[in-house]
């Protein structure tokens, strides 16, 4: 019996070594098989906000969404994904079932506790800071690239787009010099209203349309009375005297058509009022910070100061 044990030992110990060798051995194999399974398909994405949606589709990621929010509305095919709700009230259970790799949003999505549930779920979440400027476009064309996995069409993409916006923002200042001579210095005072509902707010400062507003050489009439948006009221209109009211197509269609918007008491107060001097452009184009910027400024440029 001792010779038995005696053999069998130093087999059990060969064995056991053998085994203890070849487990990291299989649990790479494991993870390798696994990170190989991963990269067979492209990412699934969602993307909240319609700027990045753009830029998907831009890099050629459109395969890839499987869900946009409702501020996708261009190109007209976004308008066939799966919808995830409005960005700043997404719904984790609605999101969920799509099953995504990573969600690419900005700061401005919510609440904080469906980020956190998407998160928990092991959903990657990138959630760009939104500070209307041309970073803000750079930041989510380098996110969706690196989530997507198409970084060389997103710097392709960065390039083109940066040397787009550099030749708006030369076109603004030479053009801008010369308007501003004309005109004795001064720029168009500006007031963004949001009008989509019966209640309109207007822009103070820190918001895109502050920012799109001082991008295209004008000047936000509101912007040194408060941050974000108030409602509108007929005292506020008649201090801030602009001469442009700018606004989004659809606030112009949701009131009725141009006359109609100007049918409003408190626009009458103002020196726009007598011009009619009103511009609108799609919503998504102008505030949405997206691919489309430096031809939006260069659009509004044109309306506001040029004309």
């Amino acid at each position: 019996m001792k010779n038995v044990l005696t053999l069998d030992m130093p087999e059990l110990n060969r064995r056991a070594v053998v085994r203890c060798l070849s487990m990291p051995l299989m649990a790479s194999a494991a993870s390798i098989t696994k990170l190989s399974w991963a990269q067979s398909r492209p990412p699934r994405l969602i993307t909240a906000g319609g700027g990045i949606t753009e830029i998907a589709y831009l890099l050629g990621a459109q395969d890839q969404l499987v869900g946009t929010d409702t501020t996708s509305l261009y190109p007209a095919a976004a308008l066939k994904t799966a919808k995830v709700g409005y960005m700043r009230q997404l719904s984790a259970e609605g999101l969920l079932s799509l099953r995504p790799d990573a969600m690419i949003a900005t700061t401005e999505a919510g609440p904080p506790v469906v980020i956190d549930q998407i998160r928990s779920a092991g959903v990657r979440v990138e959630l760009i800071e939104a500070d209307h400027s041309w970073a803000e476009v750079q930041r989510k064309i380098a996110a969706v690239a690196r989530l997507g996995a198409r970084e060389r069409e997103g710097l392709n993409l960065r390039n083109r787009l940066d040397a787009e916006w550099a030749a708006v923002l030369a076109e603004v200042a030479k053009a801008g010099a010369g308007a501003g001579a004309k005109k004795g210095g001064k720029k168009p005072r500006v007031v963004f209203i949001l009008a989509n509902s019966q209640t309109p707010s207007v822009s103070g400062a820190s918001t895109a349309a502050d920012a799109m507003i001082r991008f295209c050489g004008a000047t936000n009439a509101l912007a040194d009375n408060f941050k974000g948006y108030r409602p509108m009221t007929a005292e506020a209109m008649a201090a801030a005297a602009p001469d442009i009211i700018l606004t989004s197509s659809s606030a112009v269609e949701a009131q009725g058509g141009a006359e109609k918007f100007w049918s409003r008491p408190e626009l009458a107060l103002t020196p726009a009022y007598k011009r009619r001097a009103l511009v609108h452009m799609e919503s998504l184009k102008m505030l949405g910070f997206g691919p489309r910027m430096a031809e939006a400024v260069r659009e509004l440029h044109q309306k506001v100061v040029l004309a």
